[in-house]
């Protein structure tokens, strides 16, 4: 469609201020932003809408002008609900590089304008497309009508014979047909596309895996806002792509888009925009529960009254499991997102992160999410909050009685690692770090703060490892392996050295096997015949082995505190 089409729309509510002679540009698309440089998702013939956030001073209109003006795009609109008049030196910068301007008058929503551009442009390119638009848009638009993602993925298989989903970042399903993607599958395509965008390639990205081709595109929210609640910062500021690499929906398409017409690919990021529509709506839906959440979190770190603290729990219980008819059983799961230099405010990420990957962590869940059993939208059903670096959710059990598995109820680390590793950790890539740390399940408010205590020492153990993605549990704050990673790595080595160093040297010219001997003797806390036993040994050739490692060392096996030296030894090793 042309400038000329949009200006005379009166229910866009467009008003010109300079380009007349350039209305004749084609428009290939629109995007929505308030970067300071949006060149990284531009591709030429875009009506950019902004609400002039990134303007602090008149001296910040030539250098954005200029940038839109290299990347090709076709005009600007930009919104007068902040600053009332549009500002002159913005209107001078566009007449200095020709880029036609428009004014949004402040009753107009941006939404709006990118809908019926997103319709317009399809329609004129081709006409059956338009009409998939069309009914895309329509089936979109919340309530009883509408149908969500599925019914858009539904039209896509139907009308263009394309099969697609809509994964998390993570690689959980968020719509698409059935039979879905093996999870195997599903993480490999989030990987490929989280190590794309890291890297600044431009959708779609195209991954082949065996002998099927997969076309991966970016699903971002309107202006690439950060997660809302816990003080995090609007969309003014220049924004950094990691602030929102991690929590961004993808649509992999079941097909090679290498050799696909202009038209096409401008049917699917239209079809991107319009699933935008719906990611948006559910993040808005999630303000009550993130402000819930740090109610909650509020009163729980302020020492607050436990009655206090119940109270607040009733009124939280309805809103994430209505119908549930009594109060839950709760867990804390605590995340940190750490990057390299420390520029990314990194609350609003993991608190962003944690929203995605706890629907897909919970023990027996579906392939739709785990918390499918309590009801539906089961992805709205956990508060996540931030204060500061750190995120904290809230994760409400209808019950704690074991799995039909036998397995514990709730969040368990190593499900949340095999959730979320191999893709997070190409998100990361070399220069950010994710930690995770779950409690045990409460059922009282007297049990909360010890669950946040719980799961903040659980992830400052995951801290203490190596890797990009680690998470720790509960389970492993009962014993020495909750001190051993504070222990600094220095110390760690001189301490295992000293112990040993000459029953390892021992072993290799002698083949004696004391190491073994040892951790055996330790295992079986110190009985001679059980060891014995155990190791196939006589009980005389079990004490001469024994008494060569306490030569060796200087210890004495029968003292309780050499017998923890060794203990701690064998497992900093």
């Amino acid at each position: 469609m042309r400038l000329r089409a949009l200006l005379n729309t009166d229910a866009l509510g467009l008003r010109l201020l300079g380009g007349e002679d350039e209305l004749d540009r084609t428009v290939r698309g629109v995007m929505t932003t308030d970067l300071k440089d949006p060149s990284r998702y531009l591709s030429g013939g875009e009506l950019v809408l902004t609400g002039l956030a990134w303007r602090h001073d008149p001296a910040d209109s030539e250098p954005f002008v200029r940038i839109l003006t290299s990347a090709g795009v076709a005009a600007l609109a930009a919104g007068e609900a902040e600053l009332g008049d549009i500002p002159d030196d913005l209107i001078v910068a566009c007449a200095r590089h020709r880029l036609p301007l428009f004014a949004v008058h402040e009753s107009v929503a941006f939404a709006t304008i990118t809908e019926h551009v997103v319709r317009q442009v399809s329609g004129e390119r081709a006409g059956d497309l338009a009409a998939v638009v069309d009914r895309h848009r329509r089936m979109m638009t919340p309530g009883p009508a509408g149908g969500g993602p599925d019914v858009v993925l539904d039209l896509l298989h139907s009308d263009l014979d394309l099969r697609a989903w809509v994964l998390s970042p993570t690689g959980l399903p968020i719509a698409g047909p059935t039979p879905g993607l093996a999870a195997d599958v599903r993480a490999r395509l989030a990987a490929e596309h989280l190590a794309a965008t890291r890297t600044g390639r431009r959708g779609p990205h195209r991954v082949t895996l065996g002998a099927t081709t997969y076309s991966l595109f970016p699903i971002r929210g309107w202006g690439h806002r950060p997660a809302e609640g816990g003080g995090g910062r609007t969309g003014g500021a220049s924004r950094d792509v990691r602030e929102t690499v991690l929590s961004d929906w993808l649509l992999a398409v079941e097909a090679d888009a290498g050799d696909w017409a202009e038209e096409r690919l401008d049917l699917l990021h239209g079809v991107t925009q319009l699933i935008a529509v719906e990611r948006d709506r559910r993040d808005a839906a999630r303000t009550v529960r993130r402000r819930l959440a740090g109610e909650v979190l509020e009163l729980v770190q302020t020492g607050a009254a436990p009655a206090e603290i119940a109270a607040r729990l009733r009124v939280a219980a309805p809103v994430l499991l209505p119908g549930l008819g009594s109060a839950p059983h709760w867990q804390v799961v605590v995340a940190r997102v750490e990057w390299d230099g420390g520029e990314v405010e990194s609350g609003p990420v993991a608190q962003a992160l944690l929203e995605e990957i706890l629907v897909d962590a919970l023990p027996g869940s579906s392939d739709k999410g785990c918390l499918g059993s309590i009801g539906p939208e089961h992805s709205d059903r956990i508060a996540v909050a931030h204060t500061g670096d750190e995120a904290i959710a809230l994760v409400p059990l209808p019950s704690v009685s074991s799995e039909p598995d036998g397995s514990e109820p709730g969040v368990l680390a190593d499900a949340l690692l095999q959730a979320v590793g191999e893709p997070l950790s190409a998100g990361l890539a070399d220069d950010g770090r994710l930690t995770l740390g779950v409690s045990a399940a409460v059922h009282s408010a007297e049990g909360l703060r010890g669950a946040l205590e719980e799961a903040r020492h659980a992830r400052r153990v995951a801290a203490a490892r190596p890797g990009r993605v680690c998470a720790a549990g509960h389970q492993e704050l009962a014993s020495h392996v909750l001190l051993l990673p504070f222990v600094p790595d220095d110390v760690r080595r001189a301490f295992t050295a000293r112990l040993l160093d000459p029953l390892r040297d021992y072993d290799r010219r002698h083949r004696a096997e004391l190491i073994p001997t040892l951790e055996a003797f330790l295992e079986c806390d110190g009985s001679w015949t059980r060891c014995a036993t155990r190791l196939h040994l006589h009980v005389n050739t079990l004490r001469y082995r024994v008494g060569r490692i306490e030569q060796l060392t200087g210890r004495d096996l029968s003292r309780l505190e050499d017998k923890l030296d060794f203990f701690l030894a064998l497992r900093m090793s």
